[in-house]
């Protein structure tokens, strides 16, 4: 059914699908910005524009999803990434996705905080909406974040995120620029967080053909947190699927795909101790090593394109 014969059933159509602005406003995310999209097929999730265009809640047909700490959505006028010796981060993070970057990845090295400083940075919302007259209609979102420092980095991040109308797939294409007068360091970790019931006892983490995860129990106050990462392989897109059975009904699959030549490695970290209970799925720029290499630099004007799906599925068969 096209948008025509549809805008004859409803008064508006944002009754079927729609992104609109909101607010929080209580506690440590008052004055919190997002836009609240709503495929109108049980994919739901807030870009939280002021925390770069990141994503809080996400809900696949009412299950929550995305895993959110103690923190919740903390504003980034209370964040501070310098604090606790360069790792600030961690008393921030929180959400369905966290993008880390965009000079320096993982632990604090060389006056660099943890994961670098975009993280819970506000962007500037370019456009948003809903587009019902494409032959694939979209909801979507676009902003900027910019990384600077005078004499130094000038890193900016174009953002664009689309969620086809009554479909359930995810997509994030992200543009990195280097605007300074030299090269700089370029890299980026997508730090996607999933909790209960997304994960529970026996699901699973399958790339390619491999298992890499297999949860035991959750919680699991034995749990040793850590972080392992694997070549992305040859392939120009990645999958890395997360399959779990939900209580009293059909499998939960989450696929993730991203593109290998700008995300030549996959990380998976985890804490399943009580109160935690968090497994993270991690396209990245590098290895994880024991000494940080130096990250690929990137010339000035010159830019790096990413891109990345997030499908969500209820299949009837169980998990293997």
């Amino acid at each position: 059914m096209n948008s025509r014969q549809l805008r004859t059933k409803v008064g508006d159509l944002r009754q079927l699908a729609s992104v609109r602005r909101i607010t929080l406003d209580d506690g440590v995310e008052r004055g919190v910005r997002a836009l609240a999209f709503s495929s109108g097929s049980g994919l739901d999730f807030w870009a939280l524009s002021d925390r770069s265009l990141d994503i809080g809640p996400l809900w696949w047909k009412g299950m929550p999803v995305a895993w959110q700490s103690m923190a919740g959505l903390r504003s980034p006028t209370l964040h501070d990434p310098e604090e606790d010796g360069g790792r600030g981060y961690s008393r921030t993070n929180s959400g369905f996705l966290v993008t880390c970057g965009l000079d320096h990845i993982r632990q604090p090295i060389d006056s660099h905080p943890m994961h670098g400083r975009l993280p819970f940075t506000p962007a500037r919302v370019t456009a948003y909406g809903e587009d019902w007259d494409r032959d694939e209609p979209v909801l979507f979102c676009e902003g900027e974040v910019t990384q600077f420092r005078f004499s130094g980095e000038a890193l900016r991040l174009h953002r664009r995120i689309e969620v086809p109308i009554g479909g359930c797939e995810l997509r994030i294409r992200d543009t990195v620029e280097n605007l300074a007068a030299e090269e700089s360091p370029q890299a980026s970790l997508y730090h996607f967080n999933l909790g209960y019931p997304a994960i529970a006892p026996a699901s699973t983490v399958e790339f390619g053909a491999r298992e890499l995860l297999r949860v035991k129990q959750l919680p699991d106050a034995s749990d040793d947190p850590h972080s392992r990462s694997c070549p992305a392989g040859g392939e120009d897109f990645a999958v890395c699927n997360v399959s779990t059975l939900v209580e009293s009904g059909p499998a939960l699959k989450i696929s993730f795909s991203f593109r290998t030549d700008t995300l030549p490695h996959l990380q998976i970290w985890h804490d399943f101790r009580p109160h935690a209970c968090v497994l993270s799925i991690e396209p990245c720029t590098s290895a994880r090593l024991d000494t940080p290499g130096p990250e690929a630099a990137l010339k000035p004007g010159d830019a790096r394109r990413y891109e990345l799906r997030v499908s969500f599925s209820s299949d009837r068969e169980r998990p293997g």
